[in-house]
């Protein structure tokens, strides 16, 4: 499984996702995740709009194996119904 994390510096949601990631990472052995700066990078929200393929308002935007779940609290979701962490 590979996560990538599109998000911001300063940013809570961002912060508590790449969090969870390294948890993953430390108690999975198919597991591997990129965070990725959107400031850092020069990505605007239109380009992740064209990534994404609808609207984006928030940070950090998050893809499992290149298919979009949403935010932090949609991965937070998947993990838990996944039972990822178990």
């Amino acid at each position: 499984m590979f996560v990538v994390i599109f998000g911001r510096p300063g940013c809570p949601y961002c912060v508590r996702a790449v969090q969870l990631s390294e948890q993953l990472v430390e108690k999975r052995d198919d597991f591997k995740f990129r965070y990725i700066d959107i400031h850092a990078e020069g990505i605007s929200k239109a380009d992740l709009e064209k990534t994404v393929g609808k609207p984006v308002e928030t940070v950090p935007q998050i893809f499992i194996d290149e298919k979009h779940i949403g935010g932090c609290t949609d991965f937070e979701q998947y993990v838990r119904e996944h039972k990822l962490l178990d």
